[in-house]
C-alpha cells in the first residue's frame, strides 16, 4: 500500500516518494486465506491512466483498473480514498472516446457502496478532507453522459444509509462508522452537486427517479437540506412535479422532499422558491387529478400533502395566487351562505351539504379578506348579516356536527354562526372604511347585539365552549367598528354597556376553567376601550350602573395577566369628573380602598421587577431609585434618536406608569384607607415622573461619555445640574419616607402604652371591686367589724357637718335611729319590677292582650298600693 504524505488545507494528499513495489502485488495462499490486504502501488495505476502515446497502452489501463477491482473487492481504506477516486475520475474522463472504461468506473462506483475501512481510530479525522472531496465527485460525475454511470452513482449515494457489510474480515482494518460516509457527504456539498445534475436529466424518467430517491435520502438532514436549498431545489422539484411517469415515484419522492426541506430548512425562502407561477400551476393540476381520479388512501394522502403545501405558499403574500379572481371563486363560495331552501331537489344529503356550507364559510375566511373588491362586488356584507339572521332564528333545522367544522354545533345553529362571526371578524379588522361603512348602515351593531343578549338565554353547559367563542368574536367585531369613531360609538349605547357589565359580573372562578372565559374577558376590556371611552353619555351610563366597581373587583384579583388592560382603561375613565368619586368609594375585601389597592399592585410590581428596596419600602439608592434588576444588568449603549432606551422602554413594559397616573388623577393628598407603608411606597409613587426624566437624562449623559464628546461648558453644567436635582429629590423623598417609619414607630409606642394603661385600670378596678367583696362579706360575717364599720361611717358622717350651727337655724333629723346598717338609709323603699306572670308583659293594657282569655287572669292584675314603712319592726344586718 502506498504511503501519502499530510494534506495540507484545500488541497488533496499526494504521495511524495513512491514506493518501487510492482503494480500488482503478490499475496501468498496462506495470507489470502486470512484476508491480508498487501500494498498497492497506486501511483503507478495512475501514470499509466494518463500516457496516451502507446498502442497497446488501452489494454493495459484496463487490466490495471481491474484488478484494482479485484484487490479492493472488500471496501476501500480511508488512507488510499483520494488516489483511487483521481483513477475513478481518469476513467470517467475517458469514457467519451473510449466506451470500455464505463465498465471500469462502474465497478470502482459499486465498491463505493461498501463501508470504508480504517486501521487507526484517528484516520476518521486524519483523511476527512480527502473523504469529503472524494465523495463530492460523485457529484461531478453526474455530467458524465452515461445512463448505467449516473444510476450506480445514485445506488452508491443510497448504499451511504443502508450500507451492507464487506464480505470478509481484512485483517488489521475495521469499518469506519456508519453515518461517516453521510457526514463526509454533507461537508463535501454533494447534495449541491446533485440538484444540480437535475437539469441534465429532462427526459430520461429512470435516471431522474433514482436522483430524487438519493435526494429523498439526503434531505433528511438540516445541512444537506441548506445546501439543496442554496441550488434552488424546491423550485427545480416543484416544476417538474407533472411530468409523465406511470410508476407514480416521481410524485412521491419529490413531494417527500420538499415535506423535508420546509421542515428542515428556511422556511421562508422555500416558500419564495415556490412562489412563482409555474410551480402553482403544476401543483393546481397535480391537486386536480389526485382529487378527481384518486381513490387509495395512497391517494389521498398524496392530495392532502399537496393541499397543504400549497396552503404554505399562500402565506407569501406576493405569490401569484391570481386563479381566485377568474374563475369567481368569491361568488361560488357565497352561493352556500344562504339557509337551505326548502323542497329543493338537491344532490347532497343534509350532512354533506352542511359540511360544504360550513367549509365555504371558513374558506371565505382565508380568501375574501384578500379580495375586497370581489367581496363587495358580492355584496358580501349583506349576505353574512342576512344568513347571520337565519342562524339566529328559530327555524326547525336540524344539524349533525359530524364534520370538524361542526364540531359542537348539533342540533342547532352555533356551528354556523360560529364561522360566519369569523368571516365578519376577518373582514371588520381590515380596517376598510369602505366595508366598514356599510356593515353599519346596515345595522351590524344592534344586531350583534342582540345575538349576544339572545346567546345568554340559550346557551347551556354542553354548548358553553361554543357560546364563548361566538361571544367573544361579537365583542371583537364590535370593537373594530366602534374604534375611533363616536357616532357609532352613541349607536352601541346603553344596550351594549349593558352586554359589557353582564360579562364583567361573571363569577371570578370560571376564569380558570379553561372554557374560553378569559378571551371573553379579554374581549371585553377591549370593547370598554373602543366601544364606550371617549363616549360621555356611555361613560356616565357605566359609572352608574357600578361599572367602575367590577373593574375594581376584577384588579383585586390581581391576575397579572390583565392588570395592566384594566388599569389603561382606568387612567381613561379617570379624565371623566363623575369617576373620581366611584374609585374611591369603592371597598373591597377587609375594607380596602381602591389607592390601598393600587399601591399594594405597585409594590408586588417592584418586587418582581427587582427594584432595591429595604424592608419597611423606603429608597436604598437615591440615585436610581426606580431601577429594575434587568436595567441594573442592562449596560447603557449609545442609540439611534428614533430607538428608544431601556429607561423609555421599561415605562410601556410594567404597570408603574399607569398606576401613577390613576393615583395623580385622584389626587396624591386625599387618598383615604391608608396604611403607613402606604404612604411610604406613595412618597415614591408621587414622584415617579421627576425620577423617570431624571433617569432618562442620566442615560443621555451616559451615551455623550461612551461616544467620547465632550458638550460646551454650559450644557456640561446643565446636565451635572438636572442629575445632582434628580438625586437631591431621592434623598429628600428617602428622608421623608424615614420620617414617616420613625413617626410611625412612635405612634405603635404610643398607642400600646396606651393599651398597657387600660389592662392596668382594668385590673386595678377588678382590685378594687374584690377588696370592696371582701370588706362586705367581712361586715355581714363579723359582728364586731359591722360596729367597727358603723363607727367609722358616723365619724364620717359628723366630721363632714359644720361645727358651728347658723343661728335660727332648723334641724333635721336624716339618722334612723338603732339602725344597724353601714349603708345609707331613708324613708324610701326600691321595689323591684312585678314579675311578667303577674303583670303580663308589656302589652298587658292593650287590646292585643284583651283578645286572649289570660290563664290564671294575671296579665289583668294590679298592684293597687305600695304601703310605706315608716321604721321596720325589727333590726336586720345587711
Amino acid at each position: 500500500m502506498s504511503t501519502a504524505e499530510a494534506p495540507e488545507p484545500g488541497v488533496r494528499s499526494k504521495s511524495n516518494s513512491p514506493r518501487q513495489i510492482p503494480v500488482v502485488g503478490v499475496v501468498t495462499e496462506d495470507e489470502d486465506a486470512q484476508g491480508a490486504l498487501k500494498p498497492m502501488d497506486l501511483n503507478r495505476v495512475i501514470k499509466l491512466l494518463q500516457e496516451t502515446d502507446k498502442d497497446d497502452l488501452e489494454e493495459k489501463q484496463l487490466k490495471a483498473v481491474k484488478i484494482l477491482v479485484q484487490y479492493y473487492q472488500n471496501g476501500f481504506p480511508l488512507r488510499d480514498l483520494a488516489q483511487i477516486f483521481k483513477i475513478l475520475n481518469l476513467c470517467a474522463g475517458k469514457i467519451g472516446q473510449q466506451p470500455h472504461f464505463i465498465e471500469s468506473a462502474y465497478s470502482i462506483l459499486k465498491l463505493c457502496g461498501f463501508p470504508f475501512l480504517k486501521k487507526k481510530v484517528s484516520d476518521e479525522i486524519t483523511y476527512a478532507e480527502d473523504t469529503a472531496n472524494s465523495i463530492a465527485l460523485l457529484g461531478d460525475l453526474m455530467k458524465v453522459p452515461s445512463s448505467e454511470l449516473r444510476i450506480q452513482i445514485c445506488k452508491c449515494i443510497v448504499d451511504f444509509y443502508h450500507a451492507e457489510p464487506p464480505k470478509k474480515h481484512i485483517t488489521g482494518y475495521q469499518q469506519a462508522s456508519s453515518s461517516y460516509k453521510i457526514q463526509m457527504a454533507e461537508v463535501g456539498g454533494l447534495a449541491k452537486t446533485m440538484v444540480q445534475s437535475l437539469a441534465l436529466l429532462d427526459n430520461q424518467l429512470v435516471e431522474k427517479l433514482w436522483v430524487l430517491k438519493a435526494l429523498q435520502h439526503l434531505s433528511t438532514s438540516e445541512a444537506n437540506c441548506t445546501l439543496m436549498m442554496q441550488a434552488q431545489a424546491a423550485s427545480s422539484i416543484c416544476a417538474h412535479l407533472n411530468d409523465p411517469d406511470p410508476s407514480g415515484q416521481l410524485l412521491f419522492r419529490s413531494s417527500e422532499i420538499l415535506w423535508n426541506l420546509l421542515e428542515k430548512s428556511s422556511k421562508e425562502e422555500i416558500i419564495q422558491q415556490l412562489s412563482n407561477l409555474e410551480c402553482l400551476l403544476a401543483l393546481k393540476e397535480i391537486f386536480k387529478n389526485l382529487f378527481m381520479r384518486g381513490f387509495r388512501h395512497y391517494d389521498r394522502q398524496l392530495r392532502n400533502d399537496i393541499l397543504v403545501i400549497t396552503t404554505i405558499i399562500a402565506q407569501n403574500p406576493e405569490a401569484p395566487m391570481i386563479l381566485l379572481i377568474d374563475g369567481k371563486v368569491v361568488l361560488a363560495l357565497f352561493t352556500y351562505v344562504k339557509k337551505p331552501e326548502k323542497h329543493k331537489i338537491i344532490e347532497w344529503s343534509a350532512a354533506q351539504y352542511e359540511e360544504l356550507q360550513l367549509h365555504a364559510i371558513a374558506t371565505l375566511s382565508s380568501v375574501a379578506p384578500l379580495l375586497i373588491e370581489e367581496y363587495m362586488l358580492c355584496q358580501g356584507n349583506a349576505r353574512i348579516l342576512a344568513f347571520l339572521e337565519w342562524c339566529e332564528s328559530e327555524d326547525s333545522f336540524f344539524t349533525h356536527g359530524n364534520s370538524f367544522h361542526g364540531t359542537g354545533g348539533r342540533g342547532n345553529k352555533f356551528a354556523h354562526m360560529r364561522y360566519t362571526l369569523r368571516l365578519l371578524r376577518a373582514m371588520v379588522y381590515l380596517q376598510d372604511e369602505t366595508v366598514n361603512n356599510d356593515l353599519c348602515e346596515k345595522g351590524t351593531i344592534q344586531q350583534l347585539i342582540g345575538i349576544f343578549k339572545n346567546t345568554i338565554s340559550k346557551s347551556n353547559d354542553k354548548e358553553e365552549a361554543i357560546v364563548l367563542e361566538i361571544q367573544s368574536d361579537i365583542l371583537l367585531i364590535l370593537s373594530g367598528l366602534c374604534e375611533h369613531n363616536i357616532p357609532r360609538k352613541e349607536i352601541f349605547g346603553t344596550e351594549g354597556v349593558d352586554v359589557i357589565l353582564h360579562v364583567l359580573k361573571t363569577d371570578p372562578k370560571k376564569f380558570q376553567s379553561g372554557l374560553g372565559y378569559i378571551v371573553l374577558l379579554f374581549s371585553t376590556l377591549d370593547s370598554i376601550w373602543c366601544c364606550i371611552l371617549g363616549c360621555y353619555p356611555s361613560e356616565d351610563y357605566f359609572l352608574e350602573k357600578e361599572g367602575i366597581f367590577l373593574l375594581l373587583d376584577l384588579l383585586a384579583l390581581n391576575q397579572k395577566k390583565f392588570c395592566n388592560l384594566i388599569l389603561g382603561i382606568m387612567v381613561e375613565f379617570c379624565d371623566n369628573p363623575k369617576t373620581t368619586v366611584h374609585v374611591n368609594s369603592w371597598r373591597g375585601k377587609k375594607d380596602q380602598t381602591a389607592a390601598s389597592l393600587l399601591i399594594k399592585l405597585w409594590r408586588k410590581e417592584e418586587k418582581e421587577l427587582g427594584v432595591k428596596r429595604d424592608k419597611h419600602g423606603k429608597i436604598i439608592d437615591t440615585k436610581k431609585p426606580l431601577f429594575t434588576s434587568f436595567q441594573e444588568e442592562q449596560n447603557i449603549m449609545p442609540l439611534p434618536a428614533d430607538c428608544p432606551t431601556v429607561a423609555v422602554m421599561d415605562v410601556a413594559e410594567n404597570i408603574r406608569a399607569k398606576i401613577y397616573a390613576v393615583l395623580g388623577k385622584l389626587d396624591f393628598e386625599n387618598l383615604p384607607g391608608l396604611s403607613a407603608e402606604d404612604f411610604v411606597t406613595l412618597c415614591i409613587i408621587h414622584r415617579y415622573l421627576d425620577f423617570k426624566i431624571g433617569e432618562i437624562w442620566n442615560e443621555i449623559y451616559e451615551e455623550i461619555k461612551l461616544e467620547k464628546l465632550r458638550p460646551v461648558t454650559t450644557d456640561k453644567n446643565i446636565l451635572e445640574a438636572i442629575t445632582t436635582a434628580s438625586e437631591n429629590i431621592g434623598k429628600m423623598v428617602a428622608s421623608l419616607q424615614s420620617e414617616m417609619i420613625e413617626s410611625q414607630a412612635r405612634q405603635d409606642v404610643q398607642n400600646e402604652q396606651r393599651v398597657y394603661a387600660k389592662i392596668q385600670a382594668t385590673h386595678k378596678q377588678r382590685d378594687l371591686a374584690n377588696k370592696s367583696w371582701e370588706n362586705f362579706l367581712a361586715r355581714t360575717s363579723n359582728a364586731k367589724t359591722l360596729k367597727k364599720a358603723k363607727r367609722l361611717q358616723e365619724k364620717a358622717i359628723e366630721s363632714s357637718r359644720y361645727n358651728e350651727r347658723p343661728p335660727n337655724a332648723i334641724f333635721h333629723q336624716t339618722e334612723i335611729k338603732g339602725l344597724n346598717t353601714t349603708v345609707p338609709s331613708g324613708r324610701v323603699v326600691t321595689l323591684e319590677s312585678t314579675p311578667a306572670r303577674l303583670v303580663g308583659g308589656p302589652l298587658a293594657d292593650t287590646d292585643i292582650a284583651l283578645k286572649k282569655l289570660p290563664i290564671r287572669g294575671g296579665a289583668l292584675q294590679r298592684v293597687k298600693t305600695v304601703k310605706i314603712v315608716d321604721e321596720p319592726k325589727k333590726n336586720v344586718l345587711t
